[in-house]
C-alpha cells in the first residue's frame, strides 16, 4: 500500500470516529430542553435486497428443484441505529433473508469501516435474518450451504451487502433525538412445536414452569421521533419461515416480510385517514394506495367507454429510473420527513412452526406419527399444514396479520421508556473444541468439550415444514448401513468425532471436510447488545423454545445478581437469531438424545447449548463489570475461494416480429372484474437476472385519472400482485412474464391497467430495459 492510500485511509478512519462526537455536539447545542427529555439518538433505514428472481435455488429446504421464478412481494433490510449522546452507539439490521451470512456480514463491516472509520465494527453491529424459505440462496461461504444452489452467486451477495450497508447508511442519516418505548405481549394462535416428543423429553420439573411448549411472546420497541413522533417499530417473535412451502417459487418475505408490510402500510395509511378524517382506524389491514381519491361516473358505461380508449400498448425502449420512479411505494414516501420503518425479527424459532393445523399425512390425511414424524414409514408424506390450508399463499397472509395485529396493539399501548446505558460485547468462540463446565446430576461439575461440526442422518428427512427424501426419518439414532457407505465416500468420521457426537450417527462430517473449503463453520460470533433495560442475545442460529428458554434465564441471572444489580430485576433479555452468521440448530441436552430435525442439525454435540449459555454468561459479566473481553479467534474470509457454477444469462430472444415488453394474453376487450376477481395478464420479457429492479418493480397496476394520466396503484411489494417469469423450455432464450392481480376488496371502481418492466441481454451482452401495458380494464 502507497503512503498517499494509507494516509488517506487513516484519514477517513479519524474522521469517522469524531463524525458522531461533532453530531453529537451540535444537536446538544440545537436541542439542549429536548436532550434533557431524550437521552438517545435515534435512526431508522430500509434498502430493498430482493434478489435474483429467476433461476437461483431458494435458501431454506434445501430443495434442489425449488428454483425462483419471480416475485410475491419484496425483500428488505431493515436497520436501526441507537446512540447515546457522548457514549456508544449500536446498529440492529434485520434481512427479510434466511439467515445472516459471515461472508456477508466481515464485507458490510469493511465497508462500514472505509466510510465511518471505528465508528460501526463487529462489536456494535448485528445483522439478523427472518428466516423465509422463500429467497434466493447462494451468499453463505461454507459449501454444504451453497451446493443445492450450485456454488455461490455472486448477485444474491451482492444486493444483501448493498441493501444493509444502505440501510445503515440511511439510519445514521437520520439520527435524531428520540426516545424509545418497550412492550410486551402474548400471541397465541400464531405458532406450534413441530418436535413435540423432543420438547417432552426436557424435565418435567422445567416444562412445568411454562404454559405453552414455544414461547408466545413478542416483545416490541417503539421508537418516537422528537420532532416527527413515531418513526418505527422492531418486535421479536418465534415462528419459522415456512408458512410458503418448499414447492413455491416466488422471492418472498414469508409470514414476517408480510407482518413489515402489513405494519409499514397501515402507519402511512393511519397518518393519511387521520389527515383526511381527523380519525385513526388500526382494525383492517392496510392497502397501498389508499391516498387515491375515486373520481365519479355515471354508471359503469362510463368507465367501459374511457377503457375503450386504451388499448395495449407495443413493448418499447424504457430506463431503468423509470421502474423507480413508477414504484407505489416512492409516491407514499413523504420526502420531508423520515420513512417509517417496521421490522418482524426472528427469536429461538428452531422447533416452532407457522403451520398451526398439525401435521397430516398427505395420503390418508391422518395425523403423523408424534416420535418420527412418518406415514407407514416414509417422512416425504408428512407435512404441516398452515390456517389456509391449502392455499400457501392465505396461510402467509394469515400469520402475518396475527403478528401484525399484536404488533400493532403492543406499539398503540407501549409505556415503558428505555433509560439507561447503551453498550456491547462480542467475541468469536472456536466451537468445534472448547471446554465447557457442566453440572451432573447429583450437583456435581465435569469438564467436557463440543465437537466438530457434524450432521445427523435425521437432518436429511427435514421437518413437518418441508420433509426430506429417500428413508431417512426423525428420530434415528442409529443411521443406516447404505448411506453410510455413500457418507465414507466423502469422509468418514473417525472414533473420536463419533464419540464425541453420540447419540448423533453422522451422515456428513462437515467439521472436518475441508474440500475445495470449509464445509462448515468452527468460528463462531457471539454478541449482546443493551440499550437501557433492553438486552439484545445475538445468536448464530436457530435455538429451540427450551434452549433459548435456559440461554435467557442464565443471562438474565447473570445480570440481575451479584454485587452490581444495575437493573434492579427490570430487564427484558431477547434472543435475535440467525444473526451474523449461521450454524444451525441448538437443542438442549436432552432434546439432542432425541435426535429428531433439530437434534440431528446441532453440529457441535450434545453440550452445544452449554458452550453457548457458559461463553454468554462471560459477555453479560464483562458487560455489567465494564470489562472489555477478548476479540478470539477471527473467523475466516472465503471469498476468493467461491466457486459457482450456475451459468450466466447468454441472451434473450423474442419471436420473429416480437418486441420485448409486448402483451402475448392480454385481459378480454371491454371486460369488467369485481374485487376478489384475479386479473391475468402475459408479456414477452427477458431473463429478470439481468436486473434486479432494486427498489424499482418488475409489475404494475396503474388507474386512471382525469383524462389521460396513469398513477401506480399497485406493485411487486404488494401482497396482491404476483410477478411469475418463465420460459416456454429449459434452454430457450425467450421467456414470458405473467403479472397476477387478485383485486382486493379494497381498490376503487375506475379504470386500470397493467405494465411490465423488465431487461434484456442481447448477444453482445448489452443490457437495455423495456416496458409494456396491457389493454385498460374496469374495476366495478
Amino acid at each position: 500500500m502507497g503512503l498517499s492510500s494509507l494516509f488517506d485511509r487513516t484519514v477517513r478512519r479519524s474522521l469517522g470516529s469524531i463524525w458522531l462526537c461533532v453530531y453529537m455536539l451540535v444537536i446538544l447545542q440545537s436541542n439542549r430542553r429536548v436532550l434533557s427529555e431524550s437521552k438517545y439518538l435515534i435512526g431508522l433505514g430500509s434498502h430493498d435486497i430482493t434478489g435474483p428472481a429467476a433461476d437461483v435455488n431458494m435458501m431454506g429446504y434445501a430443495n434442489t428443484e425449488q428454483i425462483a421464478s419471480g416475485v410475491h412481494f419484496r425483500l428488505r433490510a431493515r436497520a436501526f441505529i441507537v446512540a447515546e449522546p457522548q457514549g456508544k452507539q449500536v446498529v440492529f439490521v434485520n434481512l427479510d433473508a434466511c439467515m445472516a451470512s459471515q461472508i456477508v456480514t466481515i464485507k458490510v463491516l469493511e465497508r462500514l469501516k472505509a466510510r465511518y472509520g471505528d465508528l460501526y465494527t463487529e462489536e456494535n453491529v448485528a445483522i439478523s435474518g427472518i428466516h423465509t424459505h422463500a429467497g434466493p440462496g447462494g451468499y453463505l461461504q461454507y459449501v454444504v450451504y451453497i451446493v443445492t444452489s450450485l456454488g455461490f452467486v455472486r448477485q444474491s451477495f451482492d444486493v444483501l451487502v448493498d441493501g444493509i450497508e444502505k440501510s445503515i447508511i440511511q439510519a445514521h442519516e437520520n439520527l435524531l433525538p428520540g426516545s424509545i418505548l418497550v412492550n410486551k405481549g402474548e400471541l397465541i394462535d400464531a405458532s406450534v412445536n413441530r418436535s413435540p416428543s423432543a420438547y417432552l423429553n426436557n424435565p418435567a420439573s422445567e416444562r412445568d414452569r411454562y404454559k405453552y411448549d414455544v414461547d408466545k411472546e413478542m416483545t416490541l420497541l417503539k421508537f418516537v421521533d422528537d420532532q416527527w413522533g413515531p418513526v418505527g417499530s422492531f418486535n421479536w417473535f418465534a415462528t419459522h419461515g415456512t408458512s410458503m412451502s418448499r414447492t413455491n417459487s416466488l422471492i418472498s418475505g414469508d409470514n414476517k416480510g408480510a407482518a413489515a408490510r402489513f405494519m409499514e402500510d397501515w402507519f402511512v395509511q393511519k397518518g393519511i385517514r387521520t389527515l383526511q378524517t381527523g380519525k385513526s382506524e388500526a382494525d383492517s389491514i392496510p392497502r397501498r394506495v389508499s391516498n387515491i381519491i375515486p373520481e365519479a361516473y355515471k354508471d359503469e358505461q362510463e368507465l367501459l367507454e374511457r377503457a375503450a380508449a386504451f388499448q395495449s400498448r407495443p413493448g418499447r425502449p424504457a430506463t431503468r429510473i423509470l421502474s423507480v420512479s413508477r414504484r407505489v411505494r416512492n409516491a407514499l414516501r413523504q420526502a420531508d420527513r423520515p420513512q417509517f420503518v417496521s421490522a418482524f425479527c426472528q427469536s429461538n424459532c428452531g422447533d416452532v412452526s407457522p403451520n398451526t393445523l398439525g401435521a397430516f399425512c398427505i395420503d390418508t390425511g391422518l395425523p403423523c406419527d408424534f416420535n418420527h414424524s412418518t406415514c407407514g414409514g416414509k417422512n416425504e408424506l408428512c407435512y404441516g399444514r398452515g390456517p389456509g390450508y391449502p392455499d400457501e399463499f392465505e396461510s402467509t397472509r394469515i400469520i402475518g396479520e396475527r403478528q401484525f395485529r399484536k404488533a400493532v396493539d403492543l406499539f398503540s399501548k407501549a409505556s415503558e421508556q428505555l433509560k439507561g446505558t447503551v453498550d456491547y460485547r462480542h467475541s468469536y468462540v472456536d466451537f468445534s473444541q472448547l471446554e465447557v463446565s457442566v453440572t451432573k446430576p447429583g450437583g456435581a461439575t465435569a469438564v467436557v468439550k463440543t465437537c466438530p461440526a457434524a450432521m445427523g442422518f435425521a437432518f436429511a428427512a427435514g421437518t413437518t415444514d418441508g420433509p426430506g427424501a429417500f428413508d431417512f426419518k426423525q428420530g434415528d439414532d442409529k443411521g443406516n448401513a447404505f448411506w453410510k457407505l455413500v457418507r465414507n465416500l466423502l469422509k468418514t468420521p473417525g472414533s473420536e468425532q463419533i464419540a464425541c457426537q453420540s447419540p448423533k450417527p453422522i451422515l456428513l462430517d462437515t467439521g472436518e471436510m475441508k474440500i475445495p473449503y470449509d464445509w462448515a463453520p468452527s468460528i463462531l460470533p457471539i454478541q449482546i447488545l443493551r440499550i437501557g433495560q433492553l438486552v439484545i442475545l445475538g445468536v448464530p442460529g436457530e435455538f429451540t423454545t427450551m434452549a433459548g428458554r435456559r440461554l435467557r434465564d442464565a443471562v438474565k441471572t447473570v445480570l440481575t445478581t451479584g454485587a452490581k444489580r444495575e437493573f434492579n430485576g427490570n430487564v427484558h433479555v431477547v434472543i435475535a437469531g440467525l444473526t451474523n452468521t449461521y450454524s444451525q440448530y441448538v437443542t438442549t441436552f436432552e432434546e439432542y438424545e432425541m435426535q429428531r430435525y433439530e437434534g440431528a442439525s446441532t453440529l457441535y454435540g450434545p453440550h452445544t447449548l452449554d458452550a453457548y449459555i457458559q461463553e454468554f454468561k462471560k459477555l453479560a459479566q464483562s458487560l455489567i463489570d465494564g470489562r472489555p473481553v477478548e476479540p478470539g479467534p477471527q473467523p475466516p474470509d472465503l471469498l476468493a475461494k467461491q466457486i459457482s457454477l450456475l451459468t450466466p444469462v447468454v441472451m434473450d430472444a423474442t419471436p420473429f416480429g416480437v418486441s420485448f415488453g409486448d402483451v402475448k394474453s392480454d385481459v378480454p376487450l371491454n371486460s369488467t372484474f369485481k374485487r376478489g376477481d384475479l386479473v391475468t395478464v402475459t408479456f414477452w420479457s427477458g431473463c429478470p437476472r439481468n436486473d434486479l429492479m432494486t427498489e424499482g418493480t418488475f409489475a404494475l397496476v396503474e388507474i386512471l385519472q382525469k383524462k389521460d394520466t396513469w398513477v401506480p396503484s399497485y406493485d411487486d411489494d404488494d401482497f396482491c400482485l404476483r410477478f411469475k417469469w418463465w420460459r416456454p423450455s429449459r434452454l430457450s432464450p425467450q421467456s414470458l412474464a405473467t403479472i397476477e392481480w387478485r383485486i382486493p376488496q379494497t381498490a376503487v371502481s375506475g379504470v386500470y391497467r397493467i405494465r411490465h418492466f423488465g431487461a434484456a441481454k442481447n448477444l453482445l451482452r448489452s443490457i437495455r430495459h423495456f416496458t409494456g401495458s396491457s389493454s385498460a380494464f374496469v374495476v366495478a
